[in-house]
């Protein structure tokens, strides 16, 4: 069960809000929680207990390091912390042994790791409170996707929070914009990628692999970005406030800056709990590239066992010492071309992430390239770039820069009490989410194409 299924909309959704708004406030978190458990085992009821044993295993674990006297026992038992939950995570995800990985466990098991951390190094209280904590991990609007959160900036949202009007209306807005940027503009251009890349290299022409390259690039953000809006929004409707995810990565003037924008919970953890303990930037310019290089191999390594993977993280991590080399100071010299520059880097990484193998990956960078072989009369752009899909691709364009900031500043300025721009733009905005609402609504009800990138990470 995903956030944009019928079932979760026009059922559980309902259900869930329903049932924590009716119940006292001391129970809330117990119906959350009990949901959490129903989404989870609804989408792998058979790796519920696992979730729940890594639940009450980093339970006793922070219990442990917070009540051990001695450094050494506190260093021990943080270390079997973190080596019981990298092992969950090599078995199911590198071993090979050919059994279909937990839902969301790359997530819960970095939230598991930064918990013991912070309590380790005091900068969180451990948790006293079994249901508390569960709550923490288990909860479905992050749980199989993120964003990833640390224990110290949710514990005291946990223990005591407000459940306001406005927030749930906010929640429910962003929600909504979510949902509409994964179904009318992910699905969309994703078949068209996934036309494209499924094509032999030798049926390839450049214009075509230019195109699904463009699909692509604009379906992994709409569908990734979509989801952190729905969880960020449906975590605001149970009272929830947590931090961005996503600040419009494709307008970055650099790699560098990409990575400030682009999964920022992840990039976050990375630089926490692995570059820094690494040595960061300190010592010699040539141990803080290598720290890079390292943080970047994980990050593709956490994304699959695959070179693909482990590539796409070398391409990030050799970017990023490039720039921290010199090449930084030439971008704050060419104006908008830095912007050509980090969206093509962007682009080229991404081929190494979407295709399924080298060769598949060789192949169609010699399509971008123009070394084509295909016939074009075999597959023609045109004949994917209809009316809906060319709408769809200038939408998605549009979508990833920044205008909706600017028009949510005019917004502000214009919703002045009593005046009658205010009511034309409040009217505007109710009609814009009802027919994003509506048109995402009866796409999903109609089944059909609907995948979730990041399902399985």
């Amino acid at each position: 069960m995903v956030f944009a299924s019928p079932i979760f909309l026009f059922l559980f959704l309902p259900a869930t809000l329903a049932a924590y708004f009716v119940a006292p406030r001391r129970w809330r978190n117990a119906v959350l929680l009990a949901a959490s458990v129903v989404f989870y085992a609804w989408g792998e009821a058979r790796y519920l207990l696992l979730i729940c044993g890594s639940v009450a295993f980093n339970f006793a674990i922070g219990l442990r390091i917070a009540g051990a006297a001695q450094p050494l026992a506190r260093r021990r038992w943080l270390d079997l912390a973190v080596a019981g939950n990298l092992a969950a995570l090599l078995v199911f995800k590198y071993a090979g042994l050919g059994i279909a990985l937990p839902l969301g466990i790359s997530f819960f098991t970095f939230h598991a790791i930064s918990y013991v951390v912070d309590v380790y190094e005091r900068d969180a209280e451990a948790q006293t409170s079994l249901a508390d904590f569960a709550l923490y991990i288990l909860a479905f609007p992050q749980l199989v996707a993120g964003p990833i959160i640390r224990w110290r900036d949710i514990a005291a949202q946990i223990g005591r929070r407000r459940e306001l009007i406005e927030d749930f209306a906010w929640g429910a807005r962003r929600f909504v914009l979510g949902l509409g940027k994964k179904v009318l503009v992910a699905n969309p251009l994703g078949q068209v990628a996934d036309v494209v890349f499924a094509l032999p290299a030798a049926e390839l022409t450049t214009p075509l692999a230019w195109l699904g390259l463009a699909c692509y690039t604009l379906q992994i953000y709409f569908d990734f970005s979509g989801y952190s809006d729905m969880a960020i929004g449906l975590l605001r409707m149970f009272g929830f406030r947590v931090a961005e995810n996503f600040d419009y990565p494709y307008i970055s003037r650099s790699v560098r800056e990409f990575w400030r924008r682009w999964h920022i919970s992840l990039s976050n953890w990375f630089r926490n709990y692995v570059y820094i303990r690494l040595g960061g930037s300190r010592g010699t310019q040539a141990l803080a590239w290598r720290n890079l290089v390292i943080v970047f191999l994980l990050c593709g390594l956490w994304h699959g066992a695959s070179w693909t993977f482990v590539l796409w993280g070398a391409w990030h991590g050799a970017f990023l010492v490039i720039e921290r080399a010199g090449f930084s100071r030439l971008l704050a010299r060419i104006g908008p071309l830095a912007h050509l520059y980090a969206l093509a880097a962007t682009m080229g990484g991404w081929v190494l992430f979407r295709c399924e193998s080298l060769p598949q990956a060789a192949g169609y960078y010699a399509a971008l390239l123009g070394f084509a072989h295909g016939d074009p009369l075999a597959y023609p752009v045109a004949r994917l770039l209809d009316p809906w899909v060319t709408t769809t691709l200038a939408a998605g364009i549009l979508g990833a820069m920044p205008l909706a900031r600017v028009l949510g500043a005019w917004r502000e300025r214009a919703a002045l009490p009593g005046g009658a721009a205010a009511a034309i733009v409040h009217s505007a905005e109710v009609l814009l989410l009802a027919a994003v609402a509506l048109g995402a609504a009866a796409l999903l009800a109609a089944g059909g194409y609907n995948p979730f990138i990041y399902f399985r990470f």
